[in-house]
């Protein structure tokens, strides 16, 4: 699945690179009306390619979800999310500190980050700095628990990935253990 979001990413890129070049013509008439013409055919193929990598992301989650075995909620935003252990703490909230312990990993399994190597991860909640799929997830948690959520590329790292261990295009899933609970001061 990964080598397919490469192969339209770099087909939007090759496609992006003709588009300027056209941009950068000499300015006669035709060039103008040939570029104007292409900016709508642009914009309609990077539509079309949008939805095609939604799709094909959508069905990598389902397989996932259904190689499981497991029920995950889904928000409006496509963010899914299981509670492996529930907790006996309140909700978190926006402005809540909470520190976890994490792993995140690709669909594939491929580790990408985890508290064992780098540390746990302390969040100041709706206050951005990590993926804001996470924070989303973050506020259907309530501390003590352990859930499992899958944070759709657009809701994580995007087209580019972190520029470290993220590629681009990637679903993250996240294992995560909400430790401690701390409004924030």
């Amino acid at each position: 699945m990964i080598k397919d979001f490469v192969k339209i990413l770099q087909f939007v890129a090759v496609l992006s690179m003709f588009f300027a070049i056209t941009a950068c013509s000499d300015g006669n008439d035709f060039m103008q009306k040939a570029n104007n013409m292409s900016k709508k055919q642009q914009q309609e193929t990077l539509d079309s390619l949008n939805r095609c990598l939604v799709n094909q992301e959508k069905e990598a989650i389902n397989d996932y979800i259904k190689k499981s075995g497991n029920t995950y909620a889904e928000t409006g935003t496509g963010l899914r999310y299981r509670i492996v252990n529930q907790g006996d703490g309140e909700l978190l909230q926006t402005g809540n500190v909470a520190v976890m312990d994490y792993e995140s990993r690709l669909l594939d399994g491929d580790l990408l980050y985890s508290s064992t190597e780098d540390g746990n991860k302390m969040i100041v909640v709706g206050h951005g700095g990590v993926e804001s799929g996470l924070e989303e997830a973050l506020l259907h948690l309530h501390y003590g628990d352990e859930a499992e959520i899958i944070i759709p590329m657009r809701l994580a790292h995007g087209l580019i990935g972190d520029g470290k261990r993220i590629p681009p295009c990637a679903t993250i899933v996240y294992k995560v253990k909400v430790i401690e609970n701390q409004l924030n001061k």
